[in-house]
């Protein structure tokens, strides 16, 4: 099973597109970021051309606005998932360049570039940032260090400048507080309290093969002192929480708001997105917490997404522009008003929506992403051939 195929259920990315409560395009973000990237990136000279640095370090460059093409193709940039609606206009609005809308996953975006390999069609992949690295790994990647590429943390960036880096989303649980409350139930602050038998006879994990599932159940295992080459501690849990009726399920944020599970796990956009977006639910009926173990410990998995520029791709200037917006500071914070937390969080300020700093600082942690693409397919084969919950190969 390869790694395009294990994450395109989830990186369909996955949500589906809702009326939202809470407006994410914002036009005054747009707005703000003229001032900001332009007087970064370079000045307006007199004629109608323009010349923009790019770059961190020896890649810095000028590209210049007569070599912008009609339309810049990023895979996997797409209306309705991780607020990339607002950085698409924000860049049209900055730059004159819309962004193609294209809506296929990170697999689907990893066999397109192996479809097109001696003929690329897009300058970029964007996606879940393990995909990325299979690009590399498989020769499709050229290097770049964007500007800001030195205020990733060094786990989420290739040395090479390969891969890089957006942002990320943290294993989080949802919960209904009302069914909690009719249940006198507390809310839940570890994955120790979901094995209560009020709370586990409804809860669903989805299945290992969608990446929220995967890295739910190695948050799991990690938090009772597993490790990727040990998942035995996933398998107990699995077990205990088996005996009172829970289960692998797929769909969960339907399943939830129409009131058939009562707890899952999902990534933080996914619960944070029911929460505020979703009027098929009461915003005070949605909790969403960042799980630590049994003794407070580490207990969230931080999965990355990022970009690479693609060898011998077209318009690769232009998305280099596109690269460093994406990694400035106003744009960064453009993701965290949708719900995802940019990969430059440390610098800025989250929205009062997301769950507290502190339960991400006592309970996220980060794996090797380097150790997890050569291991993932194993991992997931174990987890479908051992877990002991009803529905692991739906």
């Amino acid at each position: 099973m390869s790694i395009n195929i294990i994450y395109d259920e989830f990186i369909s990315h996955g949500m589906p597109q809702r009326t939202n409560r809470r407006r994410i395009l914002k036009s005054t973000g747009a707005l703000a970021l003229g001032g900001t990237i332009a007087g970064c990136l370079g000045e307006e000279p007199d004629d109608d051309v323009q010349t923009y640095t790019v770059g961190h370090g020896e890649y810095e460059q000028e590209v210049s606005s007569a070599d912008f093409p009609d339309e810049l193709f990023i895979y996997a940039v797409q209306t309705g998932w991780s607020n990339w609606d607002a950085v698409m206009e924000a860049f049209e609005d900055e730059y004159g360049i819309p962004l193609h809308d294209d809506q296929r996953t990170s697999g689907e975006a990893l066999s397109n570039i192996r479809a097109n390999a001696n003929n690329q069609t897009h300058s970029a992949y964007n996606g879940f940032y393990p995909v990325g690295l299979e690009a590399w790994e498989d020769g499709f990647t050229t290097d770049y260090k964007p500007a800001g590429w030195d205020q990733v943390p060094d786990e989420f960036k290739t040395d090479d400048g390969h891969v890089t880096a957006t942002r990320q989303m943290t294993v989080a649980i949802n919960y209904r507080r009302d069914v909690y409350e009719e249940r006198g139930l507390d809310e839940p602050e570890t994955w120790e309290d979901l094995k209560h038998p009020d709370i586990a006879q409804d809860m669903a994990i989805n299945v290992p093969g969608a990446g929220a599932g995967l890295n739910a159940m190695l948050s799991i295992n990690h938090a009772y002192g597993g490790d990727l080459d040990d998942l035995d501690p996933l398998f107990e849990y699995l077990e205990e929480i088996a005996d009172h009726g829970a289960e692998h399920r797929r769909n969960l944020d339907r399943q939830f708001t129409a009131g058939e599970i009562s707890t899952y796990a999902e990534f933080d956009f996914g619960g944070l997105s029911t929460k505020y977006n979703d009027d098929d639910i009461a915003e005070e009926d949605v909790g969403v917490m960042i799980p630590t173990g049994p003794d407070g410990g580490e207990g969230a998995v931080a999965a990355p997404y990022g970009y690479a520029l693609l060898e011998g791709a077209p318009n690769p200037d232009t998305a280099k522009l596109f690269m460093d917006f994406v990694l400035s500071p106003d744009v960064q914070q453009l993701f965290f008003d949708g719900f995802v937390r940019p990969i430059r969080a440390d610098e800025l300020d989250a929205p009062d929506e997301f769950p507290p700093q502190e339960q991400y600082s006592a309970a996220s942690f980060e794996i090797d992403q380097i150790e997890l693409l050569e291991k993932q397919e194993d991992i997931v084969s174990e987890i479908i051939d051992q877990s002991p919950l009803p529905g692991v190969e739906a």
